[in-house]
């Protein structure tokens, strides 16, 4: 792939990168990325890989675009109102970096076509708030081996990590949430500072393009914790599980 006059000037300073350079670009270029969830963490997730030049991106999401979405949702605008949130993200994409194609998917993930969507990807990004499709999404990436860069938000907190389970001394996303912890509420039922999920959907921006490119510490057998009202942020050690029976087994 030989980068055009546009593209060199579009993606400067990252070809003057010495990490990334012209052959790092064109490996976004051809990566293809699946981000499910076209919601608070999505939308700047979604917003930064499509900047980046990351080639396809597949964007899984049963929604459409309500007003109270706003707040957060940054890729969607007034004018998308009860707009699918698959067609609201192309819309913006294509007028972001028309390097970038959009797949939509506007569908709820389940058991029925999780697998056959996945295995089209590179790697996948989830952005969920509900514990079953968690893990699904890491079930099938298990299977696949495919990466799986996932987070999550509270009202003034959040946490992202990267789940590589299908590697011997990684852990996967049960090694984390074994069980489903049942309602801890969402953001309609508790609130959230919006902003919060810009931070944490950008730190996963961070990490799916390290993983994509192979550059420094791959975030997998950690967690990264964000405080916003303390402003801080900590790192954990995420150790496998020895007992789990999805990414463990002998």
């Amino acid at each position: 792939m030989i980068l055009t006059d546009d593209q060199l000037e579009r993606y400067a300073r990252h070809l003057i990168l010495k990490e990334v350079g012209g052959a790092g670009q064109q490996k976004l270029l051809s990566s293809r990325v699946l981000v499910i969830g076209a919601g608070g963490l999505g939308s700047p997730l979604i917003m930064y890989l499509a900047a980046a030049g990351v080639g396809t991106l597949g964007v899984v999401d049963d929604d459409v675009v309500d007003l109270s979405n706003l707040q957060r949702q940054i890729i969607h605008m007034t004018d998308k109102l009860e707009t699918p949130k698959t067609a609201s993200t192309a819309d913006l994409v294509a007028r972001l970096n028309p390097d970038v194609q959009v797949i939509q998917h506007p569908l709820r993930l389940a058991a029925d076509n999780a697998e056959p969507l996945i295995a089209g990807y590179d790697l996948v990004v989830d952005g969920t708030d509900n514990f079953s499709t968690r893990f699904l999404v890491n079930d099938i990436c298990l299977k696949q081996k495919k990466p799986l860069v996932s987070g999550a938000l509270s009202q003034f907190d959040g946490q992202l990590a990267t789940f590589k389970g299908y590697e011997a001394d990684k852990p996967c996303y049960r090694c984390l949430v074994p069980e489903d912890p049942g309602n801890i509420g969402n953001c309609a039922e508790q609130g959230i500072l919006g902003a919060v999920a810009g931070v944490v959907g950008t730190l996963m921006a961070v990490e799916v393009l390290k993983e994509l490119l192979e550059l420094g510490d791959s975030l997998a057998g950690k967690l990264v914790i964000y405080d916003a009202l303390g402003t801080g942020m900590r790192k954990i050690k995420l150790p496998k599980d020895p007992g789990c029976p999805y990414c463990s087994k002998p």
